[in-house]
Parts: C-alpha cells; structure tokens; sequence
C-alpha cells in the first residue's frame, strides 16, 4: 500500500506531543513525513527538518509558506498534522483546510468557541477531513466498553464518574524554564482554561465517547493552588447528561502521587464498567449481583477490531498505539476521501473525533468557567447539532 504523505507544524525542539505523533505515524507504515514547518525559529525550523530526514525544498520556515506551497504542488502532502500550542490551532488549520488540505490536529480544537465554529464551517466548506486526536478513544478496550454500553449489557445508565489526575505541576513549574508548563500556563497561548483545556477536555470526551450521551448541564469549582498561576490547576464538575444521567468529574495537575490517571467508571442499572489509562490492557465488567470479570486485550473475551491490536495478549500496549490507531484509521479515510468519497459522509460514520467533538469540546470549557465563576451555578450546554 502506497504510504500517504504527511506534513507536520509544530514538534520542534523541546516539544512533545510531535514526537508521539512522528511516532505513531510510522508504527503502521501508513504515513511518510515529508513536510513540515517544525519550529516559529527558522534556524530550528531547518536543523530540526533536517534531523528527520525531511527534504530542504520542503523545510518550511513557517506555516503560510508551507500551506500555499503543499497546496500548488502535484505531489503535495495529503494531510497535516498540527502540534503546536493551543492558540495556532486555528489560524493554522484555517490556512491548510484553505488549501485542500485535510487537517490532524491536537486537542482542544481552537482556544475559543468562537474560533471553533468557524473552523467547523471552513473544514466542512473545504471538503477536507478534520480529525482531533483524543487519543484515548482509540484505545482497544475503550472501542470496546463503547460498544458494550451500546449493546445494553449495563442496562440504563445512571452514573458517570470520570477523573484525569496529574502532579507535574504542583510548583510552579512554568518559572523552571519547563517549556511545556510555560505554554500550558500562558492565557495567551493556551486559551482561557489551564487544567481543563489540557486534561480535563480528554475526561469529558472519554465520558462523552464511551457512555454515547449528550452533555446538557454542568455546575463547575475551578481552583488555582499554585501562587501566582495565571491558569486553573484543578477542576471539579458535576454533570448532568441527558436520560437524567448524572456525572462526576475531577481533574488536577496539583494531585502528588499521580502521573497520568485517568480514570472512568460508568455505571448502569444491570452492570458497571471499569478502565484506567495506566492499566489499560484491563477491563473491568461487573454484572450487578456476579464476580467481576477482566477483559484483556486480546484476551478471548475481546470483541474489537483485530486492526487495533498489534502484539499478543498479555504484551502491553498504550499510549503510543493509542495515537497510531488514530492515524491507522486516519489513513483510511483519507485514502477513501482521495478517491472521491465524500469527507462530510466518511466522519459521520467513523468513530474518529471530528469537528464536532472539537465544539463541543470548547462549549464544555466555556460552561466549566462559566459557571465557576457564578460559584457553582448551573449551566446548560448547547447540544450537538
């Protein structure tokens, strides 16, 4: 199978997630980078372009240059992937969507509601596909909780209780010449919401994803513990989904002991169900008044996609498959999408978060902030169109 051909902006020097994703790229052999505008420093721009292989008539030194020049070419990328902080995503994926362009981009979508509607517009005017990579809906057995939810194996549902706990940031970090804090911490570049724009959106889109419901209210405490951050650190919701679904939600990145714990259970009238991030080979099925049962991955008890699980039982898989089963599927659409099937129709029947997952995204922060500062008041939420 011919690799499709990818452009990247952002994942210079000192950046994460592009790392992950440069990673997750290769892991199917879906995708070859070939472009990129890597860093707003043209100097690191070319040396790091240079360092992954990347011819230098395709080393952009910014991502205008880069947009209009893939766009005009026969053999240009097929699509982009944006790594950058929170405040490019727009502008960026704006120009790229202009140029025909389909757009991978980390989460949230934009910084404001207002900048995500738009986009909206652009990525459906454009007819390209538009793909946020939430990535932990990806994951094999969270593919699989969905779909048991689905099925009716927990009965009608009744409660939701997500968490997402971190400790990175219990100092103030972002004054310690950290450079994924700085950003993360900066109003400017992150947007409004510090901890809820950074992990607190996976929770609820995880909540979102695997429970299938609609968010329609939510009463919101944000709190910043680090003197001197000018972003909350810490959120705690309560949440209403529609069918009198109730919901807890918890994030923080002031939480000693916890690395990456994110956390749901989903709980239902016949049954509950159990997955954590770090242990995520495991899910937990508890029918009320039985033994829980371990479903594993792989394991004879998995229903899933074969596509989705590349090792063994029992070899652990994660974070990283997590992102390449993203792409791998990303792959497919965009093939699809390049033989002339519609991009609007091949989103609405993929489990990929799209343009709409990214709104709802914004409108959930929105909401969150909201109502924190009505000391707790609660909020309603604009469903899905």
């Amino acid at each position: 199978m011919k690799r499709l051909k990818l452009g990247m902006v952002g994942g210079g020097p000192g950046a994460f997630i592009g790392g992950v994703h440069r990673i997750a790229t290769r892991m199917d052999n879906r995708f070859e980078l070939v472009a990129g505008a890597l860093s707003s420093h043209p100097e690191d721009a070319i040396s790091s372009a240079k360092a992954l292989g990347i011819a230098s008539d395709r080393a952009y030194t910014s991502y205008q240059q880069m947009a209009e020049q893939e766009g005009k070419l026969n053999d240009g990328i097929d699509a982009v992937a944006i790594v950058t902080p929170n405040f490019l995503h727009y502008p960026v994926a704006k120009s790229f969507l202009h140029a025909g362009i389909s757009v991978i981009c980390d989460k949230p979508m934009t910084c404001t509601l207002e900048e995500a509607l738009s986009l909206e517009q652009i990525a459906k005017d454009s007819g390209c596909l538009f793909i946020l990579t939430h990535n932990y809906s990806a994951y094999p057995l969270v593919r699989q909780a969905k779909q048991m939810i689905s099925d009716g194996q927990l009965g009608k549902l009744r409660l939701i209780q997500v968490e997402y706990a971190q400790d990175w940031l219990s100092t103030a970090t972002e004054l310690e010449g950290n450079k994924q804090a700085e950003w993360r911490s900066d109003p400017k570049r992150n947007g409004p919401g510090g901890c809820l724009g950074d992990i607190a959106t996976h929770a609820f889109h995880l909540a979102s994803f695997m429970s299938g419901l609609k968010l329609a209210q939510v009463s919101a405490d944000l709190n910043t513990f680090v003197s001197g951050r000018k972003l909350d650190d810490n959120v705690n919701a309560m949440l209403r989904f529609e069918d009198n679904v109730k919901g807890l939600l918890w994030a923080s990145q002031v939480a000693p002991g916890n690395e990456n714990g994110l956390r749901i259970r989903i709980y239902g009238e016949k049954a509950g169900i159990e997955w954590e991030q770090e242990n995520p080979n495991h899910l937990l099925f508890s029918p009320l008044g039985e033994a829980t049962q371990i479903i594993t991955r792989a394991g004879n008890a998995y229903q899933g996609s074969a596509d989705l699980v590349r090792t063994p039982g029992g070899h652990p898989e994660g974070y990283l498959e997590g992102f390449a089963n993203i792409y791998f599927e990303v792959a497919d659409l965009i093939t699809a999408n390049l033989t002339g099937e519609s991009a609007t129709q091949l989103q609405s029947t993929s489990l990929l978060p799209g343009t709409k997952d990214g709104v709802q995204g914004l409108r959930f922060i929105e909401a969150v902030i909201d109502s924190s500062t009505q000391d707790g008041k609660w909020v309603s939420v604009e469903p899905l169109s």
